[in-house]
């Protein structure tokens, strides 16, 4: 985790950290994966970025991602409902 936090410290963007985490060598898959989710957290995921990332995906996989998103603006719907 140490490497983690060293990356996203460095780093000035979601790109920027995402080089950093492959640069860095070792078990990059894993880095990657941790160093990404934390610099969607930051900086978001950069528009460009996303839709080169959803171009990779089969077409079948527009449904999932659409049900997906819907079922959590639901729960988001509900919990929303719940704590007010």
């Amino acid at each position: 985790m140490p490497v983690v936090f060293g990356i996203i410290n460095k780093a000035n963007s979601f790109e920027e950290a995402i080089r950093y985490a492959i640069a860095v060598g070792g078990d990059s898959d894993t880095i990657g994966a941790i160093v990404g989710s934390i610099a969607e957290a930051i900086w978001g995921i950069p528009e460009n970025i996303r839709k080169k990332a959803l171009e990779y995906l089969p077409g079948t996989m527009d449904v999932v991602i659409g049900d997906f998103f819907r079922c959590l603006v639901d729960r988001l719907k509900v919990r929303d409902i719940l704590t007010s």
